[in-house]
């Protein structure tokens, strides 16, 4: 039975945004060492880092040369900076902490807000915005990777899967440090999953007639967004814990990426 292409897009995108929910339950409701998921974020880095180099942004340049995939890619990436910036402010600065983090922030923030004996949750807001600004740019990737030839790069979504199971995984202990319920914790990262495979579908089905150099800019974006997460939220996470070995690990991740790409060449 033969699917249209656009419910294939959402269902890889459903698919690779599982991996927040599962790592997200992992990381509340069982005891992972501090280093592991330091680790497995470093891991996560290098794969998402690779992808973005040999798969999106050679695509990029592909379809619409330098000056579209430049433009891109620097505009993607001070989009989300803004973006993390103003989360930031807002007590969503340390979302993928594992540690203490969160619960400093969101004791910080509440202490600073005359209502926060009534809401008890000032910036349960901008934690799930800032899931949303982490997750959205990832999802669309797969989307517009069916663009050329309408059948979806397994690297790219092998690539998200592994780096969304740390990221869920860290923001969920986290949470749990922090006083988030169950609950809370599930459903915020179960809605992310869903809405990453609708960024997916939406990437495909909304650029599917758009020029080349339109879905060049739109893949650059969405490329230059996620490296700027990575290096403002991953990696920071990542060296907090393992220190000395972050380099390697990122880097074994960075070659499993590139294996996985030339084996699907």
């Amino acid at each position: 039975m033969n699917f249209p292409t656009w419910a294939v897009a959402g269902f890889w995108g459903l698919v690779s945004g599982s991996a927040l929910l599962i790592g997200a339950a992992i990381g509340y409701f069982l005891q992972v060492p501090q280093r592991l998921v330091a680790a497995i974020m470093a891991f996560g880095s290098g794969v998402l880092i690779s992808t973005l180099s040999l798969e999106l942004m050679e695509e990029a340049y592909e379809k619409g040369g330098f000056d579209a995939t430049a433009i891109g890619f620097v505009g993607g990436a001070a989009a989300y900076t803004f973006a993390n910036w103003l989360l930031a402010r807002h007590g969503a600065k340390h979302r993928k902490r594992s540690g203490d983090q969160q619960k400093q922030e969101r004791a910080s923030v509440n202490s600073g807000q005359k209502e926060a004996t009534d809401s008890g949750d000032d910036n349960g807001m901008a934690l799930a915005i800032g899931a949303l600004l982490d997750g959205i740019p990832e999802s669309i990737v797969i989307g517009l990777s069916m663009l050329a030839g309408g059948a979806v790069s397994m690297v790219a979504v092998v690539a998200i899967f592994l780096s969304n199971l740390p990221e869920g995984l860290s923001s969920a202990a986290g949470m749990k440090k922090a006083g988030r319920t169950p609950q809370y914790v599930l459903l915020l990262w179960a809605g992310i999953m869903v809405i990453s495979g609708l960024s997916s579908l939406l990437g495909y089905t909304i650029f599917s007639g758009f020029s080349d150099n339109v879905v060049a800019a739109t893949m650059a974006v969405s490329a230059g967004a996620v490296l700027a997460m990575i290096a403002d939220t991953m990696i920071p996470e990542a060296f907090d814990v393992a220190h000395n070995f972050t380099g390697l690990i990122t880097v074994l991740g960075f070659l499993v990426s590139f294996v996985l790409s030339k084996m699907g060449e």
